[in-house]
C-alpha cells in the first residue's frame, strides 16, 4: 500500500492584544516616530496585528493553535508521534519549541524538533512530515508555525515594525491511503542571507551583532515575486497540474503588494487568493497556516479542493506544498 500524506485538522492562535493602525500610530509618536494608517495601509495592506504580552511565547501560541487542529481533526494529542515547529522566536536557545509544546500537550514520546527557515518555515515543516509520513517514520505529525516577532523588532525603525505581528497556526497531517500532499519543492540562496536578517547572538551572556531585524525592501520584494512565480510552476509541474486547475493560492502573508504581483505573474485572480495580511500583518512562518485555518473555518476552502502554500524568508528562502484537502 502506497502511504500518503493528509491534512485532516487546521487550527491557530492569536494574542489577546489587538493593535490597529491607528493604535500604532499613537505608540510610535510617543518614541517621535512619525506614520499614518493610510500609509501602513497604502504600502502593506495591513489594518491591524495582534502583539504577544511580555509572558506570552511562541510555544504557548503553538501549543494553543495545536489545540484547535487537534480537536478539528478529532484527535487527542497522544495520538501525534511527530511534531515540527517552525519558528524564528523560539522561547530559548535549547530545549526545541517543539519539545516544550509537546510537553504541554502531554504528548510524550515521538519526535520533536523545530525548522527554521524563517517565513518558509511551514512549507519546510509541512514538506518534511509529510515525506517522514510517506516514509512510515510517523503515523500523524502536528506541524506548527508559531512566532513572536515583536521581540525582535526595532521599534524605531517604521519601515519595519510596522509590518509584523505574533501569533501560530497549525495543521494536523495524518497517513492515509488517499493523496493529500501532492508535491513539494523547497529552495534556499544563502547569498541574499543579508537582505532580510537578525544578525544578533548570545556570547558570554552578551548579545553581538545586531539583536533586531533588518530589511532591504526592494531587494527583497524584487526576489521575492520572482521565486514565488517560479515554485509555484514547479511545484504543479511536479504534480501534473496547471495553473488553472487551483482552487486557491496562500502566499506568504508579508505584503498585499508582494501577494498582488505575485498572483498577476502567475495568471490567478485576486479572488482565488487567500489574504489575511490585512488582520494579522506578517506573522513570518506562523502566516500560511494562519490564513489556512482562517479560510476553512469560514468556509472558503472545502474537502477536495486543491490548495497550493508557498512561502519565502530571509536565508533566503523559498518553497512551496500543493495539497488536496
Amino acid at each position: 500500500m502506497t502511504l500518503y500524506s493528509r491534512i485532516v485538522g487546521t487550527g491557530s492562535a492569536l494574542p489577546e492584544r489587538l493593535v490597529t493602525n491607528a493604535d500604532l500610530v499613537v505608540e510610535l509618536a510617543a518614541r517621535g516616530i512619525e506614520s499614518s494608517d493610510d500609509w501602513i495601509f497604502g504600502r502593506t495592506g495591513i489594518r491591524q496585528r495582534h502583539l504577544a504580552a511580555r509572558d506570552e511565547t511562541s510555544s504557548m501560541l503553538g501549543e494553543r493553535a495545536a489545540r484547535a487542529a487537534l480537536a478539528a481533526a478529532g484527535l487527542a494529542a497522544s495520538d501525534v508521534d511527530l511534531i515540527i515547529v517552525a519558528t524564528s522566536t523560539p522561547d530559548y536557545v535549547f530545549p526545541s519549541t517543539a519539545c516544550l509544546i509537546q510537553k504541554g500537550l502531554g504528548a510524550a514520546g515521538g519526535a520533536a524538533f523545530d525548522v527554521q527557515a524563517v517565513c518558509s518555515g511551514f512549507v519546510y515543516g509541512l514538506a518534511t512530515a509529510d515525506a517522514m509520513i510517506r516514509t512510515g517514520m510517523a503515523r500523524r505529525a502536528l506541524v506548527i508555525g508559531a512566532e513572536v516577532f515583536s521581540r525582535i523588532l526595532d521599534w524605531s525603525d517604521r519601515g519595519t515594525c510596522v509590518l509584523f505581528g505574533d501569533g501560530a497556526g497549525a495543521v494536523v497531517l495524518a497517513a492515509d491511503e488517499r493523496p493529500g500532499i501532492l508535491a513539494s519543492k523547497l529552495h534556499a540562496d544563502g547569498r541574499h542571507e543579508e537582505i532580510l536578517r537578525t544578525a544578533g547572538n548570545v556570547q558570554g551572556g552578551a548579545i553581538t551583532g545586531h539583536p533586531f531585524l533588518t530589511m532591504d525592501g526592494q531587494a527583497v520584494f524584487k526576489l521575492a515575486v520572482s521565486v514565488l512565480d517560479s515554485v509555484a510552476r514547479e511545484t504543479l509541474e511536479q504534480a501534473g497540474l496547471r495553473i488553472g486547475d487551483l482552487d486557491w493560492l496562500i502566499p506568504h502573508q508579508a505584503n498585499v503588494r508582494i501577494m498582488s504581483a505575485t498572483g498577476r505573474k502567475l495568471g490567478i485572480a485576486p479572488e482565488r487568493v487567500i489574504v489575511t495580511v490585512d488582520q494579522h500583518a506578517n506573522t513570518s512562518a506562523a502566516s500560511i497556516p494562519l490564513a489556512l485555518d482562517t479560510a476553512v473555518r469560514d468556509g472558503r476552502i472545502k474537502p477536495g479542493q486543491l490548495i497550493l502554500m508557498e512561502g519565502v524568508g530571509g536565508g533566503f528562502t523559498w518553497g512551496a506544498v500543493l495539497a488536496r484537502m
